[in-house]
């Protein structure tokens, strides 16, 4: 199914939890690349900001690498996976201890010329 047009950006380890992140990134999927920007300028979320970079960064490499014009750019898919997590311990009462889980994230994000109808 991968079309030969198709570029890709990842951004790895990324210090947030990824269902956090996924709630960014489904607000962008099968939008034009334009459209998706405009979005996540004004998206309140902290996510927004590393997903912005993911995206300028597929449209980069696919003005770059494969001489495609960002205004004919969708984004094709858009996901995000768990990344390796940091376990941290923190004190409590009576000399035991908690664990404190800090997630990461992998976020991918394809695009691709837009099919003209």
């Amino acid at each position: 199914m991968a079309n030969n047009n198709e570029v890709r950006a990842t951004a790895k380890y990324v210090r947030m939890a990824p269902r956090k992140v996924r709630l960014v990134v489904d607000q962008i999927r099968n939008k034009s690349v334009d459209k998706a920007l405009e979005l996540l300028q004004f998206n309140t979320r902290a996510a927004a900001e590393p997903v912005a970079k993911v995206l300028r960064s597929a449209v980069a490499n696919a003005e770059n690498n494969n001489g495609l014009r960002s205004e004919n750019l969708q984004i094709v898919s858009a996901y995000v996976d768990e990344g390796p997590t940091l376990k941290r311990i923190r004190p409590r009462a009576k000399g035991s201890a908690s664990r404190i889980n800090k997630r990461t994230s992998h976020i991918t994000i394809v695009v691709a010329p837009r099919k003209e109808a």
